[in-house]
């Protein structure tokens, strides 16, 4: 069976992604993939040693007679390796609480996280304390759910277009955070990034609270028909 709006379009693909539904999924998945990237977890993940380096852990790391370089990979072999399971972890509780419920729920804790790590920066807590709050700051994010987002949402006829354009909106995205995180470190300091990102994160869980559906299990058709519903509310408040 083909659900109604999968046959409503025969003009060009581009003009496709003008249908109100198509544009409202667009502009989740938009959305969602920039505020991921805003949130800091890539340029965290780039830039591990030296963030770490400034929160104290390589002081912590030498005290124990490691070399500048050696705690720098020790680092940054820890973070990868503990982010591992964490990654699998995630992906199991998507398809137990869904991805809706997974990302409502560790978005608060890394939104804490980073909340610590500022108070941290600026009353200068010890470095174990910051050290401990950091690993918890990198290892809590969500990192694979908005890609699975993406591929859920949008109509068969236009998925592929729209997937590219979430993947570009990712790319740019990751390319500013990337560019402009060692100049924020240096102007700005930890706490002040981590501020950035905790606002950043506060505003991706009001959009997905908002804007984002649960998707585990749903069928296409309903999803497609939510982001139609949602588009027609949108249009009519407008029109009030």
């Amino acid at each position: 069976m083909v659900h109604p709006s999968e046959t409503a379009s025969k003009g060009p693909i581009w003009a496709a992604l003008l249908e109100p539904g198509v544009k409202h999924a667009l502009f989740v998945g938009i959305g969602i993939q920039i505020l991921q990237q805003f949130s800091g977890i890539n340029g965290v993940l780039y830039y591990t040693p030296q963030i770490l380096e400034e929160a104290g852990v390589s002081v912590l790391l030498e005290s124990f007679g490691l070399s500048t370089t050696s705690a720098s990979f020790l680092i940054s072999a820890f973070t990868t390796l503990l982010m591992l399971p964490c990654i699998g972890l995630a992906m199991k509780l998507m398809d137990i609480t869904g991805r809706r419920i997974l990302l409502l729920t560790t978005l608060p804790v890394l939104i804490v996280s980073l909340i610590l790590l500022v108070i941290a920066n600026l009353v200068t807590l010890s470095s174990v304390i910051e050290a401990a709050i950091s690993t918890t700051c990198l290892v809590t994010a969500y990192g694979p759910i908005p890609n699975i987002l993406c591929s859920e949402i949008f109509p068969t006829r236009v998925r592929g277009l729209c997937i590219a354009i979430c993947a570009l909106a990712y790319w740019i995205s990751d390319i500013i955070v990337t560019y402009t995180l060692p100049v924020l470190l240096d102007s700005i300091g930890l706490a002040g990034i981590f501020g950035i990102y905790a606002v950043v994160c506060v505003i991706s869980l009001v959009f997905i609270y908002l804007k984002v559906p649960e998707t585990k299990g749903m069928p296409l058709e309903v999803i497609t028909e939510f982001f139609s519903v949602g588009a027609r509310q949108i249009a009519a408040a407008k029109n009030e």
